[in-house]
């Protein structure tokens, strides 16, 4: 078994009042590749800094080779960084960046040669030992930078997204190599990168951080086919999450059908969330399969489509829509005219309600005889906490008004027990005026019903997916007209080879084991 080369124990670093790491414990094997893995802010070039000896701990221990070097300078370390702009000396040239290090040690000459040279071999950078640094590539300033770490023999190389400043073919480039490097001279890498790709590509293991916490380490492999949680599942690779329950030991429910997984050890009718990749879902003909679908959205990826297929609707409310001519009053004497159409609204709203947003409900709005808008100076309503129909005058300060009625009412939803969500909508007035003129129709209409839904669960606020009507809006004329507001329905995401076309209908189907069960975080 290899041997412990480095042990993180219990670190807690804090900046101020802000704790950036919050009891960190790793350990760090010789000959290792490892991968700190995480978004901006996580703590991982924290935790870098701490083992380069940059940092110091607030609490905690950093063991290297059996001692602990948490207080130990950074130049007495066995350790050499590459930093993310390498830092490299723009006064010397390839050959004596290299060799900056072995000088300062004062190693014989003939040795810096023969140390100089393996390395300049080593990241393929033969014949440009005197090229000026200055002039050169990114992809060969980050070698002569991992060189001039490595020449030093360290045991431990650490870089600091070294890879982000190059272009993206250069960067699937230089992951190879590294790892090839890393084979080559047998020390152990420390690798921090907020890229899912170059932690899969390179790493023997991830670390995946958040918040200043791990969350899994495990290989490639563990941690891209058992992300033991939501968070993992969704920063290692594309996936399918869905809100399940675990009814026993190798069988899972969600959108009320049960499914044959090979999870097992959770406590039965247990809530838990599903993972699926997108890879590991089949299209089949439609009835065919575990589930049937349409397809909402094709893109072309290259070697594959990304396919997005809408396997249950979401929550719905359908609501009337009556179209009536423009209602406007003129004032001959002012030269104005002002417009307003009537509404209705939540009985929980009132207490809450301001001028601004009744203005809005109502789309009231005054013009003068060049078409220029007049302000809206005055909104004289008097509405009581209690259902029923109010009015509303609105004024310019030239006395050009008009009176609208507000409805009062106590809305029903329309609530979804298998989606936890709730939608309500009004029945509205608006005229075909303005809807020809509307810029954002779907927008419009949401707000003219005061439409919205939310999570049963929590009360958060859900978003309105899709807003369906039969008309034309060019030449829409007086009547009624149904709206249908709808949230998100289940969509998973696939990947196929083969053509699918928008609109189609398709069965999706999977194995046991493309399931993975995973517990709910927190």
């Amino acid at each position: 078994m290899a041997k412990k080369l480095i042990q993180v124990q219990n670190v807690v670093k804090t900046f101020g009042k802000q704790v950036v790491l919050k009891g960190i414990s790793l350990d760090i094997y010789e000959n290792e590749f490892v991968t700190l893995l995480g978004p901006s802010g996580c703590g991982k070039t924290t935790l870098l800094r701490i083992i380069a000896g940059f940092l110091e701990p607030s609490e905690g221990k950093v063991i290297m080779d059996g001692e602990d070097i948490a207080n130990t300078p950074a130049y007495k370390r066995d350790v050499n960084t590459v930093f993310q702009h390498y830092a490299l000396f723009p006064h010397l040239d390839v050959y004596d960046n290299i060799a900056f290090g072995l000088k300062i040690k004062k190693e014989p000459k003939d040795i810096i040669d023969q140390k100089v040279m393996r390395m300049i071999s080593l990241v393929g950078l033969e014949g440009f030992e005197h090229k000026d640094v200055t002039l050169m590539s990114g992809g060969q300033q980050q070698r002569v930078a991992i060189a001039r770490a490595l020449v030093n023999e360290p045991k431990v190389l650490l870089l600091d997204e070294s890879l982000s400043a190059l272009d993206k073919n250069l960067r699937k480039e230089m992951q190879l190599e590294l790892k090839e490097i890393q084979r080559e001279v047998g020390i152990t890498f420390i690798f921090v990168t907020h890229d899912q790709e170059e932690a899969l590509t390179m790493s023997d293991k991830i670390v995946v951080m958040k918040d200043g916490e791990i969350e899994q380490i495990g290989t490639p492999t563990q941690i891209y086919n058992e992300p033991i949680n939501e968070y993992c599942a969704r920063f290692i690779g594309d996936s399918n999450i869905i809100d399940g329950t675990m009814k026993k030991d190798h069988l899972v429910s969600f959108d009320e059908a049960d499914y044959e997984c090979v999870d097992y050890g959770f406590n039965e009718n247990e809530a838990v969330d599903i993972m699926i990749r997108p890879e590991d879902i089949d299209i089949v003909p439609r009835n065919r399969g575990l589930l049937n679908g349409e397809v909402k959205s094709v893109l072309f990826k290259g070697v594959h489509y990304e396919v997005i297929v809408e396997t249950s609707s979401g929550t719905s409310k359908t609501v009337t829509m009556h179209v009536t001519k423009l209602r406007e009053v003129q004032n001959e004497a002012a030269h104005e005219k002002i417009s307003a159409t009537s509404f209705a609204m939540d009985l929980e709203d009132v207490e809450n309600l301001t001028d601004s947003e009744v203005i809005a409900r109502a789309n009231a709005q005054a013009w003068n005889d060049d078409d220029e808008f007049v302000s809206i100076s005055k909104v004289n309503y008097s509405i009581r906490p209690a259902v029923g129909i109010y009015k509303c005058t609105f004024s310019t300060e030239n006395n050009t008004e008009i009176t609208v009625d507000i409805s009062v009412v106590t809305p029903k939803a329309v609530e979804d027990t298998l989606n936890e969500e709730s939608i309500q909508a009004f029945d509205f007035f608006c005229s075909a005026e303005d809807i020809r003129e509307s810029i954002a129709l779907d927008t419009d209409l949401i707000r003219w019903a005061d439409a919205y839904a939310w999570n049963t669960e929590d009360n958060s606020r859900v978003e309105i997916w899709d807003v369906k009507y039969d008309f034309d809006d060019e030449n829409i004329t007086e009547g009624d007209y149904p709206i249908t507001f709808s949230t998100q329905g289940r969509e998973l995401k696939l990947e196929t080879t083969d053509r699918i076309e928008v609109g189609q209908r398709v069965g999706l189907t999977w194995q046991p084991d493309d399931i993975h069960v995973m517990r709910k975080m927190g």
